[in-house]
């Protein structure tokens, strides 16, 4: 798997990401993955695939006082961020599949957007639920299917126009485990029996659609994919093709629904 597939970024886009992509994306979710996890005061928490820190941050919140929580990522780019915004949180460098804690060791484990990325998701599920205590809670969060997505679908098909399939996967590649059925799939070969798959709807949203157009490339794995001219060449084309998603006073909102995956570890 290679960069696009597996959602790595730079430090740079790293905070991009942060700046950009957590309000227009990530924000909203957190407290319906953290509701679906009934995190209460006390309890110790881990984040899988924490990106720059959102999810945890908000865990941090429900869980005080007395609990703890623990970020984890494989991208030093976003950690880094990561550190720089909430020092107090424990953040770890390592791997979905090769969790380096103990077994049992966490009252509630979350991840949210993370899952379509991990290069071996069936050893991943298996390795949260591994070190989550019996009685815990699982929560996973994922994007449902992009033709669900409209702004997203339409991004795609520019991309498409433009650059061609490499590029266009990259951005395809957040929607791959949209489908609940495939979800439940994944879950049941992982070991994770039970498991609840709700969908909710949120929106994405953007000040312009430069705004957006900038957060998608520089924010994401894109930045690798296309140079300076082709970004301005998908911004022109963006302000054409894309005004349907401008609200008339310039900002950009559409719906961007996910999956929320709830298990109880038996």
């Amino acid at each position: 798997m290679d960069d696009t597939s597996t959602g790595q970024v730079t430090r740079s886009a790293a905070e991009i990401y942060e700046e950009f992509f957590v309000p227009a994306l990530f924000q909203e979710w957190t407290a319906k993955v953290t509701t679906a996890a009934q995190l209460a005061p006390g309890q110790k928490v881990l984040d899988v695939a924490c990106g720059t820190g959102v999810l945890a941050r908000a865990a941090a919140s429900r869980v005080a006082p007395g609990g703890t929580v623990v970020g984890l990522d494989r991208n030093e780019g976003m950690l880094g961020v990561a550190r720089r915004a909430a020092p107090g949180i424990e953040w770890r460098h390592g791997l979905a599949e090769a969790l380096p804690f103990a077994d049992h060791a966490f009252d509630a484990v979350i991840s949210q957007f993370g899952l379509m990325f991990f290069e071996d998701r069936v050893t991943a599920l298996r390795e949260m639920r591994r070190v989550l205590r019996p009685g815990g809670s699982l929560v996973v969060a994922v994007w449902d299917v992009l033709e669900h997505s409209p702004g997203y679908a339409a991004m795609t098909v520019l991309l498409q126009r433009l650059f061609g399939d490499h590029v266009a996967d990259a951005l395809r590649a957040p929607f791959v485990l949209g489908d609940p059925a495939t979800l439940r799939e994944l879950f049941a070969e992982a070991g994770i029996a039970g498991a609840d798959v709700g969908t909710s709807t949120g929106t994405a949203r953007f000040p312009s659609i430069e705004s957006w157009v900038h957060t998608d490339v520089k924010g994401w794995t894109l930045a690798d994919l296309i140079d300076e001219a082709q970004y301005q060449t998908l911004l022109r084309e963006a302000k054409k093709e894309l005004m349907a998603y401008a609200q008339p006073d310039g900002t950009v909102a559409f719906g961007l629904p996910a999956h929320i995956v709830s298990a109880k570890k038996h």
